[in-house]
C-alpha cells in the first residue's frame, strides 16, 4: 500500500509510487518525490531562514513579541509567539528552533499576513 494521498476537487486519492521509487531505501523515496516549501517575504523576495530575520519582519508588520509575565511565552520554552496588540485574538507560534519550522508554521504566517508572505516550492 505504497503510495502518496492528494486532495484534488473534493476527492482524496491515493497514487502508486513509481517502481523505480518503490526500489529505493525509504530515505530517498521520500526525497525524490516531495518538493521542499519555504517561506518568502514578498517585498525583499527573500526567502526566511532563520527566526531572527522572521522576527525583524514580523515587527516591520505591527507584530510584537508576546511575553507573559515577564518570560518568553510562559510554560512554552520551545515557541516563539508574536501577537498584533493586547487588544486581538491573532497569535502566530513558531519552534524557537529553526529547523523544527514547519510548513504548517509557514501557512500560519501567511494566513494572518497575506500580502506580505508567500509559501513556495523548491
Amino acid at each position: 500500500m505504497a503510495g502518496v494521498w492528494t486532495f484534488r476537487h473534493g476527492v482524496v486519492r491515493r497514487m502508486a509510487c513509481p517502481s523505480s521509487m518503490e526500489a529505493a531505501p525509504d530515505d530517498s523515496k521520500e526525497a525524490s518525490w516531495s518538493k521542499r516549501r519555504v517561506l518568502v517575504h514578498v517585498a525583499t523576495g527573500q526567502v526566511v531562514s532563520s527566526n531572527e530575520q522572521l522576527e525583524r519582519y514580523l515587527l516591520g508588520l505591527g507584530w510584537e513579541r508576546y511575553y507573559r509575565g515577564g518570560a518568553p511565552a510562559a510554560g512554552l520554552p520551545d515557541l516563539i509567539q508574536f501577537h498584533r496588540s493586547p487588544e486581538t485574538l491573532d497569535l502566530i507560534s513558531v519552534p524557537s528552533d529553526f529547523a523544527r519550522f514547519k510548513s504548517t508554521h509557514m501557512f500560519d504566517i501567511v494566513v494572518k499576513n497575506r500580502l506580505h508572505f508567500q509559501v513556495r516550492e523548491i
